[in-house]
Protein backbone atom coordinates (compact mmCIF):
# COMPACT_ATOMS: atom_id res chain seq x y z
CA UNK A 1 0.00 0.00 0.00
CA UNK A 2 1.50 3.40 -0.90
CA UNK A 3 1.55 6.40 0.99
CA UNK A 4 -0.65 8.81 0.14
CA UNK A 5 1.23 12.46 -0.49
CA UNK A 6 0.32 15.66 1.38
CA UNK A 7 -2.57 17.60 0.38
CA UNK A 8 -1.76 21.01 -0.52
CA UNK A 9 -3.27 24.05 1.28
CA UNK A 10 -5.79 24.69 -1.43
CA UNK A 11 -6.93 21.61 -2.28
CA UNK A 12 -7.71 21.58 1.45
CA UNK A 13 -9.52 24.49 0.79
CA UNK A 14 -11.45 23.45 -1.84
CA UNK A 15 -12.19 19.99 -0.09
CA UNK A 16 -13.78 22.10 3.01
CA UNK A 17 -15.67 24.19 1.02
CA UNK A 18 -17.65 21.22 -0.57
CA UNK A 19 -17.90 19.20 2.74
CA UNK A 20 -19.73 22.52 3.97
CA UNK A 21 -21.66 23.38 0.68
CA UNK A 22 -23.01 20.03 0.28
CA UNK A 23 -26.98 19.38 1.16
CA UNK A 24 -26.51 17.14 3.95
CA UNK A 25 -26.22 19.57 7.12
CA UNK A 26 -26.14 17.34 9.52
CA UNK A 27 -22.66 16.54 8.41
CA UNK A 28 -21.29 19.48 10.16
CA UNK A 29 -22.89 18.89 13.94
CA UNK A 30 -20.94 15.70 13.58
CA UNK A 31 -17.79 17.22 12.32
CA UNK A 32 -18.08 20.11 15.09
CA UNK A 33 -18.56 17.04 17.73
CA UNK A 34 -15.90 14.79 16.50
CA UNK A 35 -13.36 17.83 16.96
CA UNK A 36 -14.59 19.05 20.21
CA UNK A 37 -14.02 15.13 22.16
CA UNK A 38 -10.61 15.18 21.10
CA UNK A 39 -10.36 18.88 22.17
CA UNK A 40 -12.33 18.04 25.83
CA UNK A 41 -9.64 15.14 26.06
CA UNK A 42 -6.56 17.38 25.36
CA UNK A 43 -8.11 20.16 27.71
CA UNK A 44 -8.42 17.59 29.92
CA UNK A 45 -5.05 16.25 30.21
CA UNK A 46 -3.90 20.02 30.33
CA UNK A 47 -5.27 21.35 33.20
CA UNK A 48 -4.79 17.75 34.88
CA UNK A 49 -0.89 18.26 34.12
CA UNK A 50 -1.25 21.79 35.71
CA UNK A 51 -1.39 21.11 39.83
CA UNK A 52 -0.47 22.84 42.46
CA UNK A 53 3.53 22.09 43.57
CA UNK A 54 3.06 20.74 47.05
CA UNK A 55 4.38 22.71 50.13
CA UNK A 56 6.84 21.84 52.29
CA UNK A 57 6.19 18.58 54.02
CA UNK A 58 7.47 19.03 58.10
CA UNK A 59 7.94 16.04 59.58
CA UNK A 60 8.18 15.73 63.44
CA UNK A 61 10.89 13.69 65.65
CA UNK A 62 10.61 12.65 69.32
CA UNK A 63 12.94 14.43 71.53
CA UNK A 64 14.23 11.72 74.16
CA UNK A 65 16.69 12.44 77.26
CA UNK A 66 20.34 11.31 76.44
CA UNK A 67 20.52 9.29 79.52
CA UNK A 68 17.67 6.95 78.77
CA UNK A 69 18.52 3.45 79.72
CA UNK A 70 17.94 0.61 77.41
CA UNK A 71 15.18 -0.84 79.51
CA UNK A 72 13.10 2.49 78.61
CA UNK A 73 14.34 2.25 74.83
CA UNK A 74 13.26 -1.23 75.13
CA UNK A 75 9.92 -0.36 76.91
CA UNK A 76 9.34 2.17 74.14
CA UNK A 77 9.98 0.48 71.60
CA UNK A 78 7.74 -2.34 72.65
CA UNK A 79 5.00 0.35 73.45
CA UNK A 80 5.24 1.10 69.66
CA UNK A 81 5.68 -2.36 68.47
CA UNK A 82 1.84 -2.78 69.92
CA UNK A 83 0.65 0.40 68.18
CA UNK A 84 1.74 -0.56 64.73
CA UNK A 85 0.57 -4.00 65.32
CA UNK A 86 -2.81 -2.81 66.18
CA UNK A 87 -2.90 -0.30 63.46
CA UNK A 88 -1.75 -3.27 60.75
CA UNK A 89 -4.63 -5.60 62.38
CA UNK A 90 -7.55 -2.83 61.70
CA UNK A 91 -6.53 -2.82 58.43
CA UNK A 92 -6.58 -6.19 57.80
CA UNK A 93 -9.52 -6.41 58.97
CA UNK A 94 -11.14 -3.70 56.87
CA UNK A 95 -9.54 -5.34 53.70
CA UNK A 96 -11.12 -8.58 54.46
CA UNK A 97 -14.54 -6.79 54.83
CA UNK A 98 -13.82 -5.70 51.82
CA UNK A 99 -13.02 -8.87 50.44
CA UNK A 100 -16.07 -10.57 52.03
CA UNK A 101 -18.59 -8.07 50.30
CA UNK A 102 -17.05 -8.32 46.41
CA UNK A 103 -17.14 -12.09 46.92
CA UNK A 104 -12.81 -12.64 46.98
CA UNK A 105 -11.56 -15.77 48.85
Amino acid sequence: MAIPRPSSPRAAWADLKSFLGGQEKHKIGIAIVSMAIPGLIVLGLYLDSRTDPRGPQIIYAQSWRADRSDAVIEKQNIADQKILDAQRLEKQREYKRLADKLGIE
